[in-house]
């Protein structure tokens, strides 16, 4: 007997009962469409993931389980489909993230998540309560059991469901993207799932919930961890898989994109669920000529098209006529609204007002970060006028050291390379130019410069970024000491002095907007460094 299982790779919005159950009904009326028995649809797919502190709230339940009944109705109609469906659920005081078989005009039961994950990005045990009893139901024949993401992350919850008698693990997910994550999920799958002699079916989640992007890549695993189906990446998808006596037959399997691309499309989902989700008309980019606005630009018109990007240059004294010229260049080919406000005058004003209290000082970082500060007010000026949002370009690196400038540079409403190395911000925009010619050349081949006084390069006061990358890659993602750091061949000046730079600027971090997470440690919500801290190992 054939029993058609179809993965619901759908892109749900927190908080929005009402458009995720009409999605999951759009989903599962195709999937049936094409003979599906069962639809298995991501973790938390009516509520979307995750609800955060919402989970602490009554009301958030009462209307969540609306919600789940007028689904429950919705799918009436669907004989014989089996809709896993993940919600939240409150009983007797207690809160579990759980997951549901809806078949025929009734919920046939529920399962409970039993491994609640407490780390990097993750904060379950604050809102849930654990739970230890199984569940498997059976659809022509064939006995499939439900765990819920974390669970197939250690053996426990998989032994329970096949000491239940499943043949089938289906798996609920609400995995974040990190590079190379998707290589990780699987091995941890066959080595804590396979074992038990069970396939499996893993529907992850897909799309952007603040600085989380969830990449979908669903996937199906037989008995021996072969892959027999995978879906896209960064893109809603339905696929249907037959298993004949459990064990599953190939399906589509969506091609593995280069580092890169994953990246690259990551950013454009993130930045376009960011300013769609929140309703925002469009969005501004202070374009300075340099490579970190060029990138942001790009990924910007490839999320919301160029009629919803607009473009400023605000040049100061010191900006270099190439970085006019460059910039005149990339809007041009790229199509996008294009404005020059030019600052010396406000600059000349700031000189003017603080003469007689700088009297006899030299210029410093002071006048440098003035002229970045005008630049974030008159961003700031044209949202609060437009209601476009802007968005901000310093990346990862900058970040750690602290070369951005509070209220300036740094101001804005979402940052959208901010988990991005500098390193990286040029592989990304190499990539791009692989598919159309928008970032002119000689923005990637110039010395990169804030251009804030005369010839200054950001080498001037920084290591150069293959040397300060690779020691913030060691010390703030992978957690290395100085010692290993030092031992790994990099020089101790350069190496004391990155480390140093990342913990004084950590009040800066905080400052900062959110943006999106593409590694497995961002600064953000899983860098939770203090600001007032004597350690300095």
């Amino acid at each position: 007997m054939t029993v058609k299982v179809a993965i619901a790779q759908i892109n749900s919005t927190v908080g929005d009962l009402a458009g995720n159950r009409a999605k999951i009904v759009e989903f599962a009326r195709r999937a049936a469409a094409e003979g599906a028995d069962i639809v298995l649809t991501p973790e938390l797919s009516l509520t979307g993931y995750p609800p955060e502190d919402l989970l602490l709230r009554e009301a958030f339940y009462a209307k969540t389980a609306e919600a789940f009944d007028a689904l429950t109705a919705d799918l009436a109609t669907l004989n014989g489909v089996h809709v896993v469906v993940g919600h939240p659920v409150l009983q007797e005081g207690k809160r579990f993230n759980a997951a549901s078989v809806i078949a025929d005009g009734k919920m046939l039961g529920t399962y409970r998540k039993h491994d609640l994950p407490n780390d990097t990005v993750f904060d379950e045990k604050r809102y849930f309560s654990s739970a230890d009893e199984p569940f498997v139901f059976d659809v022509k024949g064939v006995r499939f059991g439900i765990n819920i993401c974390e669970d197939t992350w250690s053996q426990h919850a998989p032994e329970r469901a096949r000491k239940a008698g499943a043949q089938v693990l289906l798996v609920p997910n609400g995995s974040p993207y990190h590079m190379r994550k998707q290589h990780l999920r699987q091995e941890v799958m066959r080595a804590n799932v396979m074992v038990h002699g069970m396939s499996l079916v893993y529907a992850n989640l897909v799309g952007g919930q603040d600085e989380l992007i969830f990449d979908g890549n669903s996937f199906v695993l037989d008995e021996k961890g072969e892959v027999c189906a995978r879906l896209k990446h960064c893109e809603e998808d339905l696929q249907l898989i037959d298993f004949e006596n459990a064990r599953p037959l190939h399906g589509a399997i969506a091609a593995e994109l280069p580092v890169e691309a994953q990246v690259y499309k990551t950013l454009v989902l993130g930045v376009h669920d960011y300013v769609v989700k929140n309703g925002f008309p469009g969005v501004i980019i202070g374009l300075s000529g340099g490579v970190d606005s060029a990138l942001t630009l790009a990924v910007a018109v490839d999320a919301l098209g160029a009629d919803k990007v607009r473009a400023v240059m605000m040049p100061s004294p010191y900006t270099a006529e190439i970085s006019w010229l460059d910039s005149r260049d990339m809007v041009q080919r790229i199509g996008v609204r294009y404005d020059e406000i030019p600052i010396a005058e406000c600059f000349a004003a700031f000189r003017n007002t603080l003469a007689d209290e700088f009297k006899g000082l030299s210029e410093d970082t002071t006048e440098e970060n003035i002229q970045a500060r005008i630049r974030g007010t008159l961003l700031m000026a044209l949202s609060n006028k437009y209601g476009a949002i802007v968005l901000t370009t310093g990346n990862k690196s900058e970040m750690a050291v602290g070369y951005c400038t509070l209220y300036g540079d740094m101001a804005g409403g979402f940052a959208v390379i901010k988990d991005i190395a500098k390193t990286l911000v040029y592989r990304l925009c190499d990539y791009r130019n692989t598919l159309s010619d928008v970032i002119p050349k000689r923005i990637l081949t110039r010395a990169p410069s804030a251009e804030l006084r005369p010839d200054q390069t950001d080498q001037d006061s920084l290591p150069p970024y293959e040397v300060l990358d690779a020691i913030m890659q060691m010390y703030m993602e992978e957690n290395r000491s100085i010692a290993e750091i030092l031992a790994a061949g990099y020089r101790q000046e350069d190496v004391e002095r990155v480390t140093r730079l990342i913990k004084i600027n950590e009040y800066k971090r905080r400052q900062a907007p959110i943006g999106i997470r593409v590694t497995h440690r961002a600064f953000g919500r899983d860098w939770r460094y203090p600001i007032t801290s004597k350690f300095r190992e």
